[in-house]
């Protein structure tokens, strides 16, 4: 049951650290990489760490691109 209280403190950090950059390629790659060890984290409990990984990582670099073009449209 303790393993089950790690999923959201493994979101809100790959959240809060998620997107780090000024480029898009930094952002959707830090974003990428957090959401795959956030993924496989998950996805162990599950018993298919690298399926997490996998979806993790698509949808952490889906959320740096979407982040990365919010900030510009922003002129950040």
């Amino acid at each position: 049951m303790h393993a089950y209280a790690l999923i959201p403190t493994a979101l809100i950090a790959a959240l809060a650290l998620g997107a780090c950059g000024t480029t898009t390629t930094s952002r959707t790659g830090s974003g990428a990489a957090f959401g795959a060890a956030t993924g496989a984290a998950i996805g162990s409990l599950s018993g298919d760490a690298g399926k997490g990984a996998l979806i993790g990582a698509g949808a952490g670099a889906l959320g740096g691109f979407l982040y990365d073009r919010d900030q510009k449209a922003q002129g950040r």
